[in-house]
C-alpha cells in the first residue's frame, strides 16, 4: 500500500502536497505549526510557506513566526528560512535586521556547510543596512580554512560590490580576491576569478590585471577546477593580450586540450582563446619574418585544423545546442574561413532538422561554397527546393542565387538550376526564382538577358510584391531587347491603384525608362502613369517621384536620359556583411548571448547604473535631470533638417523676385501648367511660362517691366495668364509657396482650386487659394 502523504516513508517525492490548495484560516493554522515543538512539524510547516510563496500567494504577514524559526541547528530547515528571509527582506528591511545576530552567529559555527551558507544569504539580501554586519564575517569567510566557505565567500564579495562598491574598496576585499588566485583549490581560484570579472563589468575598469606570475596559476588551475570554473578562467585568458607571439603559442598550447571537453561551454570558451591569440601568433610570425614567419604559418595551419573536429562534433548535440554551435561557427567562418572549409558536408540538412537549424546551415553553406564544391551545393540546394516547408524552399533558391553573386565562374550553372526550377510551375518557386535572378542581372548586367523571355512566359504566376517588383524592374531595365515591353507593363498598369507600393513605383520608373527607350509608343501609357501617381495617388513618395520624373522629361530629356537611364553601380556580395570592427567584438564574445544575437552587449544589455543616473552612451541628461533618450533626440534633428529648408526657402522668396521661367525647348509631355510652377510641386510648364508675376508676400518684390506682362490681355501665342477662381481677374497674383501651405494658410486643402478645376488634395501639397490675397 502506498503511504499516506506526511507518513514516515513518504521521502521527498510527495513534497508536492504542500502546494496544493489550503483551507480558510490557513495563515492561522500555518502560524500554529510553526510554533510547534514537533521538528518535523516545524519543517513541515515552513514547506508550506516556501510553496505559498512560489506560487505567488502573500506570506509576509508570517515574517516574525518563520524567522523564530531559524534558531535551529537543522539545515534543511535553516535552509528553508533562509529562503524566506531573501524573498522577503526587501519588503520587511526592519524585522530583518532582526536576523543579522543569528547570520553572525552562523558565520562562526563549526559546520563549514552553515558558514557558507550565513555568509551566502547576507549577500544575497540587498538591503543596505544589513551591508554593515556583513563585512565583519565576510571578511573571517574570505580567510577561512575549509576552501567551500572561501569559495562562497568570494562569489559574495561581487553581491556587495553591486550594493556597496565604496565599501569593498575601503575594506580591501579586491585585494583579498587577488589573493585568492593564488590559492591551492582550484575552486577557490575560479570563483575569485569570476568575482573580479564581475566586479570589472559592474565598475567598468580592468580589476582583474593579469600578470605573468597570475596566468601561470590560472593554467594551473584550469586543468583540476570543475567545468563552469574552466569557463571562468577561459573567459579571463581569452581578455588577456599575451606579450608576443611565443606567449601566445605557450598559452594555446595549455588551452587545446579544453577543445576535447564534454561540455560545450568549455569547447567553446577554448575556440575563443585560440582565436583571440590566433591573431597575434600570426602578427608575431609577420614581424619575426624568414624561419620566423614560416613556424609562425605551420602553427596556424596545425590549429585549424584542431579547431574543425570539436565545432563539427557539436553538431551532433541536441537541436538547441546545434542552433547555438552554429550561430557561433557563423561568426568564426567569417573570422577563420579556412577552418571549416573542407567539412561543408556536416552542415547540410537532414530530413529531422528543425527549422531554425535547417535557415542557420544554409547560412553557413553560403559561406563555405567555393568553386570546388559548387556543383555538390547545387545540388543539395536543387532537392532543398522540392521540400514542403515553403519558408525553407524560398531560402534555398535565394541561396542559389547568392552563390552566383559570390562566384563568378558558377554563375550560368546556377542560372541553368533556377530556369529548372522555375519549369516546375510551383507558385512561390518562381516568385523566389524571378526575385534572385534580379539580383543575378544588377551583380552581371548585359550577360544572361537571354534567360528573359523565359520569365515573360511566367507573368500570370507572380502575385506577391517583391516578385512583381522584380519582373518589372528586369522589363523597365532591358525594354530594348522585349519586343512587347509596353504591353507587358500594360498588363500590370490595369490593376496600379491595387498594387503595393514598392510596385508602383517601380511601375513607374519601368515605364518612364520604357519611354525614354521608345517614345513614339509609350507616350500615352507615360502620361497615364505620371496623372496616375501625381493626380490619384495618396503616397507621397510615389507623388514626388511622378513629379521629379515629369519635370526631368518635361524641360530636358537628355538630363533624364542621363539619370534614368545612366550606368548603376554592380551590387556587390554580402556573404560576410559584418564589419571587421564588430566581428572581432562578436569574435571575443563567443559562447555568450552576443554571439546569439549577433550584437555587441551594449546592443541589447542596459546596466541599472546607467539607466538610473543617465550615465553616458544612454543620451544627455536634461535640466530636470531626466534622461533624453537617443530616439527623441534624433526626432528631433529630423524635425531640424526637415523644416531648415522650408524656413530659408521662406527668406528667400522675400528677399529675391520670382524665378527665372524654365526653358521652353523640347517639351515631351503637353500639360497646362499649374500657377507658380517654379516654386510648387505640380507639373511644370510644358509649352511656355506664365508671365513673372509679383510675390504678394513680398513688399520688396517689384512689379514686372515686361510690357506683356502688364497688359489687359494676352498677347498673341502666348499661355492664358492663371486662372483665379474668385475675381477672374487675368492679372492677379500667383499664390505663396505650396510648402508654406502649414504655415501660412488659412483654408482647407478641399478649399483650393487648380488651374485644371480640380481639388487640390490629389497634389502633393495643397495650394492657397489665389482669391485670399489681397
Amino acid at each position: 500500500m502506498a503511504p499516506k502523504d506526511g507518513g514516515p516513508s513518504s521521502g521527498g517525492g510527495s513534497d508536492s502536497r504542500f502546494f496544493t490548495t489550503q483551507k480558510k484560516g490557513e495563515m492561522h493554522e500555518l502560524r500554529l505549526e510553526l510554533h510547534s515543538t514537533d521538528r518535523s512539524i516545524k519543517v513541515d510547516a515552513v514547506k508550506k510557506v516556501i510553496a505559498s510563496m512560489t506560487v505567488g500567494k502573500d506570506v509576509s504577514s508570517l515574517f516574525t513566526d518563520v524567522l523564530n524559526c531559524v534558531q535551529t541547528g537543522n539545515i534543511e530547515l535553516k535552509k528553508l528560512v533562509y529562503l524566506y528571509l531573501i524573498n522577503y527582506a526587501k519588503s520587511q528591511p526592519e524585522l530583518t535586521l532582526l536576523a543579522v545576530n543569528t547570520f553572525v552567529k552562523d558565520a562562526s559555527d563549526p559546520n563549514p556547510l552553515i558558514r557558507a551558507l550565513a555568509v551566502r544569504t547576507m549577500g544575497c539580501i540587498r538591503v543596505d543596512r544589513i551591508t554593515e554586519y556583513l563585512c565583519e564575517p565576510l571578511s573571517r569567510a574570505l580567510r577561512d580554512e575549509d576552501p567551500y566557505v572561501r569559495k562562497t565567500a568570494a562569489v559574495c564579495v561581487a553581491k556587495l560590490y553591486d550594493i556597496a562598491p565604496e565599501l569593498v574598496r575601503e575594506r580591501g576585499f579586491v585585494e583579498t580576491l587577488h589573493d585568492l588566485i593564488s590559492d591551492s583549490n582550484p575552486s577557490v581560484v575560479a570563483n575569485g576569478v569570476a568575482a573580479l570579472s564581475e566586479i570589472s563589468e559592474t565598475s567598468g575598469r580592468d580589476v582583474m590585471k593579469i600578470s605573468a606570475g597570475v596566468l601561470q596559476k590560472l593554467l594551473a588551475a584550469l586543468n583540476e577546477c570543475t567545468e563552469w570554473g574552466q569557463v571562468f578562467i577561459l573567459d579571463s585568458l581569452a581578455k588577456y593580450t599575451p606579450a608576443d607571439a611565443r606567449e601566445a603559442e605557450g598559452i594555446v598550447e595549455r588551452v587545446t586540450p579544453r577543445l576535447q571537453h564534454a561540455n560545450s561551454a568549455v569547447v567553446m570558451s577554448a575556440v575563443k582563446v585560440i582565436l583571440s591569440y590566433m591573431d597575434v601568433m600570426g602578427h608575431g610570425g609577420r614581424k619575426g619574418g624568414g624561419a620566423s614567419a614560416a613556424s609562425s604559418a605551420e602553427s596556424l595551419r596545425a590549429l585549424t585544423r584542431k579547431l574543425a573536429p570539436p565545432l563539427v562534433t557539436l553538431l551532433n548535440s541536441e537541436p538547441e545546442i546545434q542552433y547555438v554551435a552554429l550561430r557561433n561557427i557563423n561568426l568564426i567562418v567569417q573570422k577563420r574561413p579556412d577552418v571549416l572549409e573542407n567539412e561543408i558536408k556536416v552542415f547540410f540538412c537532414k530530413y529531422n532538422d528543425p527549422i531554425y537549424v535547417k535557415m542557420e546551415k544554409l547560412e553557413i553553406i553560403i559561406k563555405l561554397v567555393s568553386e570546388k564544391n559548387i556543383d555538390q551545393v547545387l545540388l543539395e540546394l536543387k532537392e532543398y527546393a522540392t521540400e514542403v516547408d515553403v519558408d525553407f524552399v524560398r531560402k534555398s533558391v535565394s541561396a542559389i542565387g547568392r552563390c552566383a553573386v559570390k562566384l563568378e565562374r558558377a554563375a550560368e550553372r546556377c542560372i541553368g538550376v533556377l530556369l529548372e526550377l522555375i519549369q516546375t510551375k510551383v507558385n512561390y518557386v518562381v516568385q523566389e526564382s524571378v526575385i534572385v535572378i534580379k539580383d543575378i542581372f544588377r551583380r552581371y548586367p548585359n550577360r544572361y538577358e537571354s534567360i528573359i523571355a523565359t520569365l515573360c512566359d511566367n507573368l500570370d504566376t507572380l502575385d506577391e510584391p517583391q516578385a512583381k517588383a522584380s519582373m518589372i524592374w528586369i522589363i523597365g531595365e532591358y525594354a530594348e531587347r522585349i519586343d512587347n515591353a509596353d504591353e507587358l507593363l500594360d498588363t500590370f498598369l490595369e490593376t496600379f491603384e491595387e498594387e503595393d507600393p514598392a510596385v508602383q513605383l517601380q511601375l513607374l520608373t519601368a515605364t518612364v525608362k520604357c519611354f525614354l527607350k521608345n517614345p513614339e509608343e509609350t507616350q500615352d501609357m507615360v502620361q497615364r502613369v505620371l496623372d496616375l501617381v501625381t493626380e490619384e495617388s495618396d503616397n507621397p513618395d510615389l507623388r514626388d517621384r511622378g513629379f521629379i520624373y515629369w519635370r526631368l522629361l518635361s524641360t530636358n530629356p537628355k538630363a533624364a536620359k542621363l539619370i534614368v537611364l545612366g550606368d548603376k553601380p554592380v551590387i556587390e556580395d554580402n556573404t560576410f556583411c559584418l564589419e571587421p570592427n564588430l566581428l572581432n567584438v562578436l569574435v571575443g564574445q563567443i559562447a555568450t548571448l552576443s554571439s546569439i544575437y549577433h550584437k555587441p552587449p551594449e546592443a541589447f544589455v542596459v546596466w541599472a547604473k546607467r539607466a538610473m543616473g543617465g550615465d553616458a552612451g544612454l543620451g544627455e541628461p536634461d535640466n530636470d535631470n531626466n534622461v533624453i533618450d537617443e530616439g527623441d533626440a534624433t526626432t528631433k534633428k529630423m524635425r531640424t533638417m526637415c523644416l531648415a529648408p522650408a524656413m530659408a526657402a521662406a527668406e528667400s522668396t522675400c528677399s529675391t523676385s520670382d524665378a527665372s521661367p524654365l526653358p521652353t525647348t523640347a517639351h515631351l509631355l503637353p500639360h497646362p501648367p499649374p500657377p507658380d510652377s517654379t516654386l510648387t510641386s505640380s507639373p511644370p510648364p510644358l509649352r511656355c511660362p506664365p508671365p513673372p508675376q509679383p510675390n504678394p508676400a513680398c513688399p520688396k518684390s517689384a512689379p514686372p517691366t515686361n510690357p506683356a506682362a502688364s497688359n489687359s490681355g494676352p498677347a498673341s501665342g502666348a499661355c492664358p495668364p492663371p486662372f483665379n477662381s474668385n475675381s477672374k481677374s487675368p492679372t492677379s497674383p500667383p499664390p505663396s509657396p505650396s510648402w508654406l501651405w502649414p504655415f501660412n494658410s488659412t483654408k482647407t486643402p478641399s478649399d483650393s482650386v487648380t488651374p485644371h478645376g480640380k481639388s487640390c488634395a490629389t497634389l502633393p501639397f495643397p495650394q492657397e487659394d489665389p482669391g485670399n490675397t489681397p
